[in-house]
């Protein structure tokens, strides 16, 4: 699934085709994706202009001048395409510039979703009230206050999106595995000392990974067709049986129905 890195990347590659721009055309392929798109949705985008795009949690968010906000998310297999030569079956969503260009959102497995929110009543909307702050946002402090009292996993609370809004599988392992925390640990048991260590690992793991494209495991592409290449520089995830720098080897298990990778030697 396209965690927060991808996320990013992929709404800083349409801000060089969609920013600013006005819509002349936009089209749903079919009725809905993960649920149903907004029937009104042409009908609101076209001939609107874009004023900016923003990111929020996993969601990319494209504002335009009548006051809606389209929201996307892509999913387990959704990507952007950027001036496709052909549609093909699996494009669902198609924009088109007055310039000419042409964006396709395409979703194999369509686990994505579209919605038009009033960008007034962004932060209230379903799909965002409830969550936590960004990860650049937050601080130790705050993280240990909303840690407080807490007997899960460290790993599967900073999965929480109300706990923290963004993280993803991939990048908590790896950040967990920088600050040197085991992802069985209790979340509320750990220090303010640890929890410095651990934010600023949260920072610079995913400021790598925007700044490599973000992670193509198997159908994440950028929306110009460039691929992520942070997974080259995976310490621990999906790299079971591998040798640590510490001298250890990574280990592999089912945690909160997901797999966690980390090495038991160096993560306490």
């Amino acid at each position: 699934m396209p965690e927060l890195p991808e996320v990013e990347t992929t709404v800083r590659g349409l801000a060089t085709v969609l920013d600013g721009r006005r819509l002349t055309r936009v089209e749903p392929r079919r009725p809905d994706l993960r649920r149903a798109l907004p029937p009104d949705l042409g009908q609101r985008l076209t001939g609107s202009r874009v004023t900016g795009l923003g990111r929020r949690a996993k969601y990319g968010l494209i504002h335009t001048d009548r006051r809606d906000t389209l929201v996307f998310h892509l999913g387990m297999s959704g990507r952007w395409r950027i001036d496709p030569a052909e549609l093909d079956k699996h494009d669902h969503l198609l924009i088109e510039t007055e310039e000419g260009r042409r964006l396709a959102l395409n979703d194999p497995r369509r686990f994505g979703s579209v919605d038009l929110v009033l960008t007034a009543e962004l932060a209230e909307w379903s799909g965002f009230a409830g969550m936590g702050p960004e990860p650049f946002d937050i601080t130790a402090e705050e993280l240990k206050r909303r840690l407080e009292g807490r007997s899960a996993a460290i790993k599967l609370l900073l999965l929480d999106q109300r706990i923290v809004a963004g993280l993803g599988n991939i990048y908590v392992c790896e950040a967990l595995y920088r600050a040197g925390i085991s992802p069985n640990r209790a979340g509320g048991r750990i220090s303010l000392e640890r929890l410095r260590r651990l934010v600023p690992a949260i920072h610079q793991v995913l400021a790598e990974a925007i700044e490599a494209g973000g992670s193509t495991l198997r159908d994440y592409a950028q929306p110009d067709g460039a691929l992520g290449y942070f997974s080259k520089n995976f310490s621990v995830y999906d790299r079971e049986g591998a040798a640590c720098a510490c001298g250890g080897t990574v280990k592999r298990f089912a945690q909160g129905g997901r797999s966690t990778w980390y090495c038991p030697a160096c993560q306490r």
